[in-house]
C-alpha cells in the first residue's frame, strides 16, 4: 500500500491581510503573481510562470491582449484531472471495505464546485487572480465557479513544476476534512452539485413530483429530475425535498458510473 508522507498542514494565516486592499485595488505586480499563494502552500522554490498562468482568468486577456499570454483554461483540464485521480486513490487505499459505487459516490461529493470554491476561499486564492476590471466590479474573485476553476489551474501548474508527490500533499491537506466528512455519511447537497454539474454542460435542471402516497402524516413523495426536459432518474422520500435530493444523487452517481466505465 502507497504511503503518503505526513507533512505540516498548509498555514493559511501566512501574511496577506495588510496588503489585500492593494491586491484587489491595483493591479498584482508581474513578478508577485503567485508567489504569495507558493508561500501559503510551501512550495519549495520560486514559482514558475506555470502558477501565474493558473492565477491568468481569461477576462483579464480579453481586456488586456497579450499575444502568446496564455489564460487559465487549459490549467483548469489538467487540474480536474489530477484532482480526480488523488481523491480516488486516497479512497480506493484508505477505505478497501467501500464498494465501487460509494468511491464514486465520494469522490463526486468531495471534488465538486461548492467543495473547491470553499478551499480557494480559505487561502484567499481569490485576491492572487488576474481578473478583468468588468470581472472584478461584478464580483468575480468571490464567485464560485471561478475560483474553483482556478484553484484546479493551481493544482496543474503544481503538477508539472513540482511533480504529482507534492500536488498530492496539497489536495490532501486540503481535502482531507471533506473527504472525512463524506466517509462518515455527510454527502452535502446533491442539488447543488448536480446544477453545477449542469451548468458546466450548459444543461437545464426541473424537477417535478411525480406521485404521493399515503396518507397526509406519513406520505412518500417521488421526484423526477429532469436535464432539458428528459427525465434522468426518480427519487422517492418523506419529504418533496428529501425525494428531489435523492433523485439528483442517482443522476450524478450515473455520471460518476459512466465516467469509471
Amino acid at each position: 500500500m502507497m504511503k503518503h508522507r505526513r507533512r505540516s498542514t498548509v498555514n493559511l494565516n501566512k501574511g496577506y491581510s495588510e496588503d489585500k486592499r492593494n491586491i484587489i485595488s491595483s493591479s498584482v505586480k508581474k513578478r508577485e503573481v503567485g508567489f504569495r499563494l507558493a508561500e501559503r502552500l510551501e512550495l519549495a522554490g520560486a514559482p514558475s510562470k506555470l502558477l501565474t498562468i493558473a492565477l491568468t482568468h481569461p477576462s483579464y486577456l480579453f481586456e488586456n491582449p497579450q499575444p502568446g499570454r496564455e489564460n487559465n483554461q487549459r490549467l483548469e483540464f489538467l487540474g480536474d484531472a489530477i484532482l480526480d485521480f488523488i481523491v480516488a486513490e486516497y479512497l480506493y487505499l484508505n477505505y478497501p471495505d467501500r464498494p465501487e459505487g460509494e468511491l464514486t459516490k465520494m469522490r463526486a461529493a468531495v471534488v465538486n464546485e461548492t467543495t473547491l470554491a470553499s478551499k480557494a476561499q480559505e487561502i484567499e486564492l481569490g485576491y492572487e487572480l488576474l481578473l478583468g476590471r468588468g470581472e472584478q466590479v461584478s464580483g468575480g474573485r468571490e464567485r464560485p465557479s471561478i475560483l474553483a476553476d482556478a484553484w484546479e489551474a493551481v493544482i496543474g501548474a503544481i503538477y508539472l513544476q513540482y511533480g504529482l508527490e507534492v500536488a498530492r500533499r496539497v489536495v490532501l491537506e486540503m481535502l482531507k476534512p471533506a473527504i472525512e466528512e463524506v466517509a462518515k455519511g455527510n454527502y452535502g447537497d446533491y442539488k447543488t452539485m448536480l446544477q453545477e454539474k449542469a451548468q458546466r454542460q450548459e444543461s437545464e435542471v426541473n424537477y417535478r413530483i411525480l406521485s404521493e402516497e399515503g396518507p397526509d402524516h406519513s406520505k412518500l413523495f417521488t421526484a423526477g429530475v429532469f436535464l432539458n426536459g428528459k427525465l434522468m432518474a426518480k427519487g422517492s422520500g418523506r419529504t418533496k425535498k428529501e425525494a428531489e435530493q435523492l433523485a439528483a444523487r442517482e443522476v450524478l452517481e450515473g455520471w460518476g458510473r459512466e465516467n469509471d466505465g
